[in-house]
């Protein structure tokens, strides 16, 4: 009688079954998004209200629906985290998938009645980390990851911007930017050219925009138009990273010495 030669490689079959569990169990999307929102006290409580509206708004709005239902999939994932200083950062909305107006409302509906928390200081570096760490989480798979977040104000916390956002750059996630420039001025939380600190230090990657607001009436419509673009993949013309190379380059660790020059003072 032959002898029953043990497999060799039968630890490994716990391991593959898991993967092609896992691979199984993902579902495709055209986009998984991260939306990573700004909440820090040097914005007032009305801006911060007018922004998760802003969010709510978007997603019950017939041109997003659209333009999620004309992807290969018609459906992305997002999640919602809110940002302020480093470890000030939670996850609001968990990842979900919106595939029409009923997933829609529901995710709208989960931001419109979370609490607006008002956190202190200003890490987009810690954000960014935050927010690149939430696509492990992600049960989705998709040709396209994205990171929009959104600020009044420079890094002046934490590691310094350009090493975390070239790091979630080296993953292949794309990062755009809302800069909120409605108190455009140079002071300790803000700098009046916020909208050139974004696209030099901040977004990055293929197609990678801001979209400034100047003003509070523009908070609902540029979240709308962001959405929009991020979703189709369209390429705006408005400020990209490597336009804004023509111009004089930012300085990038401007909120690190306004927050020295004010301890010092």
């Amino acid at each position: 009688m032959a002898k029953h030669r043990p497999n060799p490689f039968r630890w490994l079959m716990p391991f593959f079954v898991a993967l092609l569990t896992g691979a199984a169990q993902a579902q495709e999307v055209d986009l998984e998004l991260v939306l990573a929102v700004d909440v820090s006290r040097s914005m007032d409580i009305d801006e911060q209200e007018l922004q998760r509206q802003g969010y709510v708004a978007g997603f019950r709005h017939p041109d997003v629906l659209r333009a999620i239902a004309d992807g290969m999939t018609g459906r992305i994932g997002v999640t919602y985290v809110e940002w302020a200083g480093p470890g000030s950062r939670y996850v609001i909305a968990p990842w979900t998938v919106i595939d029409g107006p009923a997933s829609a409302e529901a995710f709208a509906a989960a931001l419109s009645g979370a609490p607006i928390q008002r956190l202190h200081g200003t890490s987009i570096s810690d954000g960014l980390a935050f927010a690149a760490e939430r696509f492990a989480d992600s049960p989705f798979t998709s040709p396209r990851r994205v990171i929009d977040i959104s600020g009044d104000g420079p890094n002046n916390m934490g590691g310094p911007v350009l090493p975390a956002r070239d790091a979630v750059l080296a993953k292949g996630i794309v990062i755009n930017g809302l800069p909120i420039m409605i108190k455009a001025a140079d002071s300790l939380y803000s700098i009046r050219d916020l909208d050139r600190y974004y696209a030099g230090c901040v977004i990055g990657g293929p197609g990678a925009f801001i979209i400034p607001v100047q003003s509070i009436q523009e908070i609902a419509e540029a979240i709308r138009r962001k959405l929009v673009l991020e979703i189709a993949s369209a390429r705006p013309r408005l400020m990209f990273a490597a336009e804004s190379m023509n111009a004089e380059p930012a300085d990038c660790l401007i909120g690190e010495r306004l927050r020295r020059m004010w301890i010092y003072q």
